[in-house]
């Protein structure tokens, strides 16, 4: 049997606002990754922050998909519990915390930083890697006098001297010791689990053996490798994406409304939106066309490695 007729992609979008051009390439990507290895798509939904997230816009997302002719064949359906909804997996990720806590790999937190960023993008939650925390030091008693003064501990991975190497599918090799980026929390404070936690499980879980995302991801990867293979499971191979920006060389953001689905689906077809598409990605002509008509001849080498400014 043709391995690739094996490839499980997926979408995993967070609802946090209305999907952009942005997450669209993106998506088109990873479907026509999946696609063009005869392969198949999940669709879960990263709702990790309920400050953030909202039932109500991942129905937005996923009736956008749709729309598009971007269909999946296993994953979320807005029913209650659904477990290809991250809000609802928290029983899963605590029996992976309690492996993790027996292994001796992680230890409380008390530092005065904005733990919620956490459960957010992963390039936001690096900014809470710590090189070497003081709190992985503290004895018992000095963690006991500092949740009796009410402080509620976030938790860490205790991060190895290790490297981690591997070869992204369209940025070429990469080597990193996960010491040198520090630790990194895993669950917040308030009991929300994180995203390196809960994204490096569930491709595991969910067999997902193909991950697309944005090339800003990819800080994240020797950690999630990592993960996967502490808790057993066989890493995903990973494809970068060039981003699309704007003008000023800025991402394109849910936050900022660039370029949402709402205003693209005004102006223009869904033909020729993917036509728009694949002239940015250069991989293929141009000219108005589905999301089928680009899975023949699709291939990364014709995608750009530098970002795409959106004129």
């Amino acid at each position: 049997m043709n391995e690739n007729k094996n490839a499980i992609g997926r979408f995993a979008p967070s609802p946090s606002g209305i999907m952009h051009l942005g997450n669209i390439a993106s998506a088109l990507l990873a479907w026509l990754d999946a696609r063009s290895r005869g392969g198949k798509i999940v669709l879960r939904i990263e709702d990790l922050d309920p400050d953030r997230c909202s039932n109500e816009l991942a129905v937005k997302i996923a009736e956008g998909f749709k729309s598009l002719g971007l269909v999946w064949d296993s994953g979320w359906e807005n029913k209650p519990s659904d477990k290809y909804a991250q809000s609802n997996r928290t029983e899963l990720y605590n029996d992976i915390f309690d492996i993790l806590q027996k292994r001796d790999a992680v230890y409380p937190c008390y530092c005065t930083r904005n733990q919620r960023l956490a459960a957010s993008a992963p390039h936001q939650a690096d900014k809470l890697s710590d090189f070497g925390c003081k709190c992985r030091y503290l004895s018992k008693l000095e963690r006991r006098e500092l949740e009796k003064a009410g402080r509620k501990p976030a938790w860490k991975i205790k991060a190895p001297d290790k490297i981690v190497s591997f070869t992204d599918g369209h940025y070429g090799k990469f080597s990193e010791n996960l010491s040198d980026t520090g630790d990194f929390i895993i669950k917040r404070s308030d009991g929300v689990f994180a995203y390196q936690l809960a994204v490096s499980f569930d491709d595991m879980d969910m067999g997902v053996n193909r991950v697309v995302r944005g090339r800003d991801l990819i800080s994240s990867t020797a950690r999630q490798i990592w993960l996967i293979e502490e808790l057993g499971g066989k890493a995903p191979q990973y494809c970068h994406a060039p981003l699309l920006t704007a003008l000023d060389k800025r991402k394109l953001s849910k936050r900022d409304g660039d370029l949402n689905i709402d205003e693209l689906t005004k102006r223009f077809s869904t033909e020729e939106i993917f036509g728009l598409l694949s002239s940015y990605l250069n991989i293929s002509d141009g000219k108005p066309t589905s999301a089928e008509g680009l899975i023949e001849g699709f291939d990364w080498s014709k995608v750009p490695k530098e970002d795409i400014v959106i004129k």
